[in-house]
C-alpha cells in the first residue's frame, strides 16, 4: 500500500511564511485608501440608521391606516419612510461612487509602483510581470471597491438592528441573534474554502500565460520542426486546468451563497411566524410579552435589514480571496530603492565613459567591456562598429535600459544617475499606436501645442509624407504603422526627439535601409536636430559619421 503524500515541514512552513507577508503586503495596500474607505463605511452605517428609520416609518403608517386614524395622522410617517428609502438610495450610489474612485486611485498606483519593479528592480519572467501588472492589479478592484466599505457595516450593523428591534419585541431580537450565529460559521467556512481554491486559480492562470508567452515567442521553432499538435495540446490542458480551478471558485461561491440565503430566510421565517402567531394569540407556549400591529410589522420589517449587510459583505467575499490570491505574487515584486531628486540639465552636458562594461543577466560575456569617451558639451559622436559590437548597448545604458556591471558614466562631471527625463531618443524600431500622426509625434511631449508638433515634422522632414495622405497630421495609423514605410518611421521617431526640448540627443541607426537620396535628407534633418545638443549617434553609415565630431570605432 503506498502512504499518502505528506507536504514536507519545511515546504509548509514556506507556505505559511508567504500567506504572512501577502497578508501584510495586503494591509499595507489598503491604507493608501484608508481614508475613502473610512468614508464609505461611515455611508454603510448610516444607510442602516436609515434602514431602521424606515422600517418605523412604514410600521406607524401601517397601523395608523389598521386603526383609521385618517390621512393627517399617517402622513408624517409616511414622509419619514419616503425621507428614508430616498436617503438610503443616495447613500448606496455615495458608497458606490467613493468605492469606485479609491479603486480606481490605488489601482493606478499600484500599477506604476509595479512597472517600476518590473523594469527597475529584479529581473522577473515577462509571462509573471505581465500577469501581476494585469489580472493581479484588476484583482484589487473588487477588494477596493466593494468587499473594504461593507466590512465595517457587517461588522456593526446587524448587532444595532437586533439592539433597535429588541425595543419592540425582545424575543424577536434573541430569534435574529441566534440564526447570526450560524451565519456568521458558515461564512468562516466556505471564505476559508474559497481561500485556497483562489490562490489556485491564480497560480493557474500564471502557468497559462507563462506558457501561452513562451510559445509565441517560440512559434517559429514550434512551425519549423511541426510542433503544432503538442503545443495546442499543451495549451489545451492548461485552459482546462485553469478551467477546473474557476468551476471550483464558483462551486464555493454558489454553496457560499446558497448556506447564507438559507439562514437569512430561516430568521426571517421564525421572526414572522413568532409575530403572526403572537398577534394571533395562539403561541403554544407562554411569553413575556403581547405585540401589537406596529411593533409586529417594525420587527417584520427589519428582520431582512439585519442579514443585508452580511450578505452584501457575503457576495463581496470573493473579492477578498481574490486579492489575497494576487497578493501573494504581488508582494514578491521588489520596488526600486527611491533615489535622490533629479535636478533637470539647463545646457548640453559633457559625458564620460569610464572603463564601462555592460553585461546583460544570463550571458557568458558582456556586451560592451572598457569603453572610454568622452564626449564634449554640444558635440556630436558616432559610435561606429560591426552589429553586436555594443554600439545601441551604449546608448540604453544612458537611458537606464542597460545595466552597467563596472566602470564609471560621468555627466558634466559627476557622477551619472539618471539622465532619461533629459535625454530625447530615436530607435531603431519606433513605437507606432493606433493614432494620428500628430498624437504619436507627441508621445515625447504630451503638452505640445499644434505648431509645435507641425514643426518638429516639418524639421525632420515629414513633410512630403504629411502632403501626400488625406488629413495629413491627422491621418491615423494603426498598431503597426501601415501607411508608413520603413524611412518615414524613422523621421517620425526622429520627429520626437526633435519636440522634446532635451539636451541629450541619442539616435540608434537613424539612416538603417535607406537609399542614398533619403539617407543624405535623413543626414540634413539630423543635423538640425543636433545643434545645442550633446549627440551620440550609433550607425553603421559613413555618411552619417562624417556629420560628427569625432568618430569611436567598436
Amino acid at each position: 500500500m503506498i502512504a499518502p503524500y505528506t507536504q514536507p515541514m519545511g515546504a509548509r512552513i514556506v507556505q505559511i511564511d508567504r500567506q504572512a507577508s501577502a497578508k501584510a503586503w495586503l494591509k499595507g495596500f489598503e491604507r493608501n485608501a484608508a481614508s475613502a474607505i473610512r468614508r464609505a463605511g461611515l455611508l454603510g452605517l448610516a444607510d442602516g440608521i436609515a434602514a431602521i428609520a424606515f422600517a418605523a416609518g412604514l410600521a406607524l403608517s401601517v397601523d395608523g391606516i389598521a386603526q383609521l386614524r385618517g390621512l393627517a395622522a399617517i402622513a408624517p410617517w409616511l414622509v419619514v419612510a419616503a425621507l428614508a428609502l430616498a436617503a438610503r438610495g443616495a447613500l448606496a450610489l455615495a458608497t458606490g461612487v467613493i468605492g469606485a474612485e479609491a479603486a480606481a486611485t490605488t489601482k493606478a498606483a499600484l500599477r506604476f509602483t509595479l512597472a517600476r519593479a518590473v523594469f527597475a528592480g529584479p529581473r522577473r519572467p515577462a509571462a509573471e510581470a505581465a500577469t501581476a501588472l494585469v489580472e493581479g492589479v484588476e484583482a484589487m478592484d473588487g477588494h477596493v471597491a466593494r468587499f473594504l466599505p461593507t466590512r465595517l457595516a457587517a461588522g456593526v450593523l446587524p448587532l444595532v438592528m437586533i439592539a433597535a428591534a429588541a425595543v419592540a419585541s425582545p424575543i424577536a431580537a434573541a430569534i435574529m441573534l441566534g440564526t447570526l450565529i450560524p451565519f456568521i460559521l458558515a461564512m468562516i467556512l466556505t471564505g476559508t474554502a474559497a481561500a485556497a481554491e483562489a490562490r489556485a486559480q491564480f497560480q493557474a492562470l500564471e502557468r497559462l500565460s507563462a506558457l501561452f508567452l513562451d510559445r509565441v515567442r517560440a512559434l517559429p521553432v514550434v512551425l519549423a520542426f511541426q510542433a503544432e499538435g503538442a503545443t495546442t495540446t499543451a495549451l489545451t490542458r492548461s485552459a482546462s486546468n485553469l478551467a477546473e480551478r474557476t468551476i471550483r471558485v464558483l462551486r464555493v461561491a454558489f454553496l457560499s451563497s446558497a448556506a447564507l440565503e438559507f439562514f437569512a430566510a430561516l430568521s426571517v421565517a421564525l421572526v414572522a411566524v413568532y409575530c403572526g402567531f403572537n398577534l394571533l394569540r395562539l403561541l403554544p407556549f407562554p411569553v413575556p410579552e403581547q405585540l401589537d400591529l406596529k411593533r409586529a410589522f417594525f420587527v417584520l420589517a427589519l428582520a431582512p435589514e439585519v442579514y443585508a449587510p452580511m450578505r452584501r459583505l457575503a457576495a463581496a467575499y470573493h473579492d477578498r480571496q481574490a486579492a489575497e490570491a494576487a497578493a501573494a505574487s504581488l508582494s514578491t515584486f521588489e520596488a526600486p530603492a527611491p533615489q535622490a531628486a533629479h535636478i533637470p540639465l539647463k545646457i548640453a552636458p559633457s559625458l564620460r565613459f569610464a572603463g564601462v562594461e555592460i553585461r546583460y543577466p544570463d550571458t557568458d560575456a558582456p556586451a560592451v567591456r572598457g569603453f572610454d569617451l568622452v564626449a564634449p558639451a554640444g558635440s556630436v559622436t558616432a559610435l561606429v562598429g560591426a552589429s553586436g559590437a555594443g554600439k545601441s548597448s551604449i546608448l540604453n545604458a544612458l537611458l537606464g535600459l542597460a545595466p552597467i556591471t563596472a566602470g564609471d558614466v560621468f555627466v558634466n562631471g559627476r557622477p551619472f544617475t539618471d539622465v532619461s527625463s533629459d535625454t530625447a531618443w530615436a530607435g531603431q524600431s519606433p513605437l507606432i499606436l493606433p493614432a494620428s500622426i500628430a498624437d504619436n509625434i507627441a508621445l515625447s511631449r504630451r503638452d505640445a501645442t499644434r505648431a509645435e508638433i507641425a514643426q518638429a515634422a516639418e524639421r525632420a522632414g515629414l513633410g512630403p509624407a504629411l502632403a501626400a495622405r488625406p488629413g495629413g497630421l491627422d491621418f491615423v495609423l494603426d498598431e503597426r504603422g501601415s501607411g508608413l514605410s520603413g524611412g518615414e518611421r524613422r523621421r517620425l521617431s526622429l520627429a520626437r526627439a526633435l519636440l522634446k526640448p532635451a539636451p541629450i540627443l541619442l539616435l540608434d541607426e537613424p539612416t538603417a535601409n535607406l537609399d542614398a537620396e533619403a539617407e543624405a535628407a535623413m543626414v540634413d534633418a539630423i543635423r538640425a536636430a543636433a545643434q545645442g545638443r550633446t549627440t551620440l549617434i550609433a550607425t553603421h553609415s559613413e555618411a552619417v559619421a562624417a556629420l560628427a565630431d569625432q568618430v569611436i570605432r567598436l
